[in-house]
């Protein structure tokens, strides 16, 4: 088996506010939405080789006759790799930190933020 690549799907609320973080703030592109009446059910974000999805509930729930409220529990952590970690600390200015800058003991400098649907990201850069 070859695995080409693992892509997350955050379940939320609302994917338009997501969207918008991602777009705005980190310069990822909508490349997919699936409408659902004057809303967004689904998006799909990409930059570079980087790539987020973003589903409602509501969604989910419509798709699965018996949906798992497992998926409300929440929240969805991510570890994303940068090469510029000042420059996503400026652009996710005013977004909820959840972590202050910091350097590990792994050597990486990192920092987490909540996206607007209250998903850990967690940004670092190694070598910084």
């Amino acid at each position: 088996m070859n695995v080409k690549k693992i892509t997350a799907v955050l379940l939320v609320e609302a994917v338009e506010p997501c969207v918008r973080f991602w777009t705005e703030r980190l310069g990822f592109e909508k490349t997919a939405e699936v409408p659902d009446g004057d809303k967004v059910a689904f998006a799909m974000l990409q930059k570079g080789n980087a790539e987020i999805m973003y589903q409602t509930y509501a969604s989910v729930e419509k798709d699965s006759p018996h949906p798992d409220m497992l998926a409300r529990k929440g929240p969805t952590f991510l570890y994303v790799e940068v090469d510029d970690l000042a420059g996503v600390m400026a652009a996710t200015a005013g977004a909820e930190i959840v972590m202050p800058e910091r350097t590990t003991f792994y050597g990486s400098k990192e920092f987490g933020v909540k996206d607007p649907a209250g998903h850990i990201v967690t940004f670092a850069q190694f070598g910084a």
